[in-house]
């Protein structure tokens, strides 16, 4: 059923000057629930008429005649519909129980391959608060991209290389112990790398000294590439653990090193392509001054690759591999120009599909209103946060419901779904405050109030010992409880088309806090398990109403405990 087509071809028959997609676009949705159920503003068609606003609506609301309309009205420029809500509603409502999961689906995508850059944390750095958002994002975005149709290949781009992993082995050939690391290598680590920054405050010798080393792992150097796969090695071991408690999977861990061998082939048809030039030493690539957009490096002058040189190689690996409909790279936004430099090099060489390549930015994750700071060792590890979160949502749901069976599981999905809802539900850009306290919260805009929504409904259902036949023998409810509740559902698959063309998972977990914000309104105010002529359909709404909260969550990388 598709309530803005049948206003529009309502409307369609009155206003042969407009086809019915004209129609539709034009249609929107009252701000003020006593203004109708959807409108139709007149101004363009005023001008087509050239008549005044005003009379065109209140002559067109006169000649609207649908079954599935009660009633219009012209109120200046607008012409205001309300729906037949008991028979509009019995088709939300069985439309979501007959599709059950797949309600929502989308075919935008067509099977096409979308391949997502995401997560990414540096090998021998702790998994910090400020690795969330890469993850998340790019987790639910991934999610949405699959609920529209399309195929995902998610890739943990590991930061497995570069001249950091030179600093930290100069550091841990300083000042390391091999008896420490194999103890506790990722604390042991972080010790070593905030020391070399420390010293190199005040013996800038150190810079090169990592530079050295970093040049000779790239040059295959034994003891370098020795320690390096040792510190990779047990820096996986520590992020699969992290990634299993946040419900976290990935297709590929192919990280930087994985291209060490693929950049020679992209810098020779750079050079073939007559497009590096030397500046003061180093071999960059030109961008047009449009763009505005500084040279784009791609070998130093010591020999030693970039950055952009990789991202060049695992474009041009990827597109060869998955044949991407799209490629996009969930990176803090602090990372705009090097990804506008990748693409528009890309561009440079010939390849239409750079069109295809998309920096997905976000803001940053602040303790105290500051950029947390691996390098400075001032970070919040997330596994402890994540640890804390469980710990307290256990402490929680005891005071709330001491005898629930599981505990501990739903401690887990709600201490997990906290911290991921507490990121989605701002928009991406916007840079967030790190506040658990907030996070945990069973009223407001949280995990836990989503989730608690979600169970309250459930209990209803057994209670009810609720079944879902797929007989809906009702006509319909006539509450406006009920009804905002209903039109709410409907808008769901809407919701997952526009998260998937802004990349904006804020937008499903907005949406899911008005749905709760409704369910919870009806709650008040109705009971539902009286038995009368509407149980039936009051329990196939709330029973609509879990599977939209559970497939809502389900984008969001979050569960939905039935019990908490």
């Amino acid at each position: 059923m598709n309530i803005i087509h049948i206003i529009a071809s309502s409307i369609q028959q009155a206003v042969p000057e407009l086809n019915i997609e004209q129609i539709s676009i034009r249609i929107e949705k009252p701000k003020y629930a006593n203004h109708g159920d959807f409108a139709f503003p007149v101004f363009d068609l005023a001008k087509i008429r050239k008549q005044a606003p005003q009379a065109i609506a209140s002559s067109l609301a006169g000649k609207i005649q649908d079954p599935w309309v009660m009633k219009t009205e012209a109120v200046g420029p607008y012409v205001n519909f309300f729906l037949q809500k008991e028979k509009v509603q019995k088709e939300i409502i069985s439309n979501i129980l007959a599709m059950g999961k797949d309600y929502g689906n989308l075919n935008i995508g067509k099977g096409e391959n979308v391949v997502l850059d995401l997560s990414s944390p540096n090998i021998a750095k702790p998994f910090s608060m400020g690795h969330l958002r890469s993850t998340v994002i790019g987790t639910s975005i991934a999610n949405i991209l699959e609920k529209c149709g399309y195929q995902t290949v998610r890739i943990n781009y590991l930061g497995d290389w570069g001249t950091q992993f030179g600093k930290l082995i100069a550091a841990y050939l300083r000042w390391g112990s091999a008896e420490s690391v194999r103890e506790n290598p990722i604390p042991e680590l972080l010790k070593l790398y905030v020391k070399f920054h420390q010293e190199a405050e005040n013996n800038p010798a150190l810079d090169d000294e990592g530079r050295l080393w970093f040049k000779r792992l790239e040059d295959g150097n034994e003891e370098a590439r020795s320690l390096w796969k040792w510190f990779r090695e047990e820096s996986l071991h520590e992020f699969q653990r992290i990634y299993d408690l946040l419900g976290i999977r990935f297709d590929s861990y192919n990280g930087e090193a994985f291209y060490n061998d693929k950049m020679d082939a992209i810098i020779e048809r750079l050079k073939d392509l007559e497009l590096l030039t030397l500046s003061d030493g180093a071999e960059v690539v030109e961008l047009d001054e449009s763009l505005s957009l500084p040279p784009c490096l791609i070998k130093k002058s010591d020999g030693a690759t970039l950055y952009a040189t990789r991202d060049l190689a695992a474009a041009f690996y990827r597109k060869a591999q998955y044949n991407f409909a799209k490629a996009l790279y969930v990176v803090g936004q602090e990372q705009t120009i090097h990804f506008q430099q990748v693409k528009a090099v890309v561009e440079k060489m010939g390849e239409s599909w750079a069109k295809d390549m998309h920096h997905i930015p976000f803001g940053l994750l602040l303790k105290d209103g500051k950029k947390m700071s691996t390098r400075k060792g001032k970070v919040i590890l997330l596994e402890k946060v994540i640890q804390e979160a469980i710990e307290l949502a256990e402490r929680n749901i005891a005071a709330k419901n001491p005898m629930l069976p599981n505990k501990q599981e739903v401690a887990k999905q709600v201490g997990v779904g906290a911290i991921i809802f507490h990121d989605l539900k701002n928009y991406r850009l916007n840079s967030i405050e790190f506040s658990l306290g907030d996070m945990l919260k069973f009223e407001g805009e949280t995990g836990p109030y989503v989730q608690y929504t979600h169970a309250r409904a459930s209990s209803i259902l057994r209670k009810a010992s609720w079944v879902n036949d797929g007989d809906i023998t009702y006509s319909g409810l006539k509450d406006d409880y009920s009804w905002n509740l209903s039109k709410l559902l409907y808008a769901f698959p809407e919701t997952i088309e526009k998260a998937c063309a802004g990349f904006d998972p804020s937008i499903v977990a907005k949406y899911i806090v008005d749905v709760c914000q409704s369910f919870n309104s009806w709650y008040g105010h109705e009971k539902f398990l009286t038995e009368d002529e509407e149980k039936v359909a009051r329990l196939s709404l709330v029973y609509a109403t879990t599977l939209v909260i559970q497939e809502s969550l389900s984008l969001l990388g979050m569960s939905a405990p039935d019990e908490m």
